[in-house]
């Protein structure tokens, strides 16, 4: 595996792309994470042109960090995101109608601190950090990414979801005018995904708002996404606007669209076929053309160690 062993953390190192160019260097961000310092970022997020600001106060967490990641390029024009159309390159043409600023979550359920929370207020809550993961698509695709955010289990603690929540429910923006591609019923919007409390909590989950310590990009979810790195991109939900605490399982969107090839836990597991193709190797985007050799699918994409005990005794092939 290609996770370095942690290291004491060097003061507020951070992936920084121009410098980087698929090479490790590494920067020096010392702003205190406030959200006046934050204040540049969302503005220029809210103009809908490119978003390059840079997020500022945010450390390198050594525990993950992969080498040689997926170049700025690649990640922010190779996408899923069918609100703003189905082809690979469709979100990245058309997600500028996107406006990431102002931004609420909704928060209710079975917690104690239900409400409307200000996107400004959440960045507040944790520093932020990049951790470099895997990212594997159901359609036999990879990446490895440099996310920028902070962990889920600390955000959603702050709810304090109570003794019957046992899933977490998230809902992404339904907004025809923001995301055209809703005008066509490829879906039943809005996209909704879920996970099992334990998975949520996972210190591997995390909330994330940017991308080689810039803003997130609207094609890859802004102004608010998740990353659950050892199950398929489908489940790494964009642009949410609702967290929902439930004591029952989540109908997630795919599972309900096409319940024979999209299940509720979606964990990478080679073993197991999508009904149209093999899941056993997979391409990584940007080495070599779209008939190079494909590489081995690794089980849970490389991150067994950590989550494997979340599905013991579990049958993963009724449970996919």
């Amino acid at each position: 595996m290609l996770i370095k062993k942690y290291q004491s953390l060097r003061e507020a190192q951070v992936t920084d792309y121009p410098l980087y160019k698929r090479r490790r260097q590494f920067i020096q961000a010392g702003l205190a994470l406030t959200g006046a310092a934050l204040l540049p970022a969302v503005a220029e997020a809210k103009k809908g042109s490119p978003l390059t600001g840079k997020l500022p106060g945010v450390s390198r967490n050594d525990k993950y960090q992969l080498e040689d990641p997926n170049s700025w390029e690649e990640i922010t024009t190779y996408n899923n995101f069918y609100e703003f159309g189905t082809g690979k390159h469709d979100p990245a043409k058309r997600a500028h109608t996107l406006r990431p600023g102002p931004w609420s979550v909704t928060v209710d359920g079975e917690v104690n601190k239900p409400g409307v929370y200000q996107m400004e207020d959440i960045m507040k809550w944790n520093p932020l950090e990049e951790r470099i993961y895997r990212f594997r698509c159901v359609e036999a695709w990879s990446m490895v990414v440099p996310w920028v955010g902070f962990s889920l289990a600390e955000m959603l603690k702050r709810f304090e979801p109570n003794s019957n929540a046992k899933y977490v429910e998230f809902t992404t923006l339904h907004d025809k005018a923001q995301m055209p591609g809703q005008r066509r019923s490829v879906l039943d919007w809005p996209y909704v995904e879920g996970l099992r409390i334990d998975e949520a909590m996972h210190p591997l989950s995390m909330m994330v708002v940017g991308l080689y310590g810039r803003v997130l990009p609207n094609q890859n979810g802004a102004p608010l996404r998740l990353m659950v790195p050892w199950k398929y991109g489908f489940k790494n939900i964009k642009s949410i606007v609702r967290i929902r605490f439930t004591d029952k399982q989540p109908r997630n969107t795919w599972a309900v669209m096409a319940p024979r090839e999209y299940g509720f836990y979606a964990n990478v597991n080679p073993t197991v076929d999508h009904p149209r193709w093999s899941q056993a190797r997979e391409r990584r985007i940007g080495q070599g053309s779209l008939f190079s050799s494909k590489q081995k699918t690794l089980m849970y994409n490389g991150y067994g160690d950590e989550v494997a005990h979340l599905y013991a005794g579990m049958n993963l092939r009724k449970h996919f």
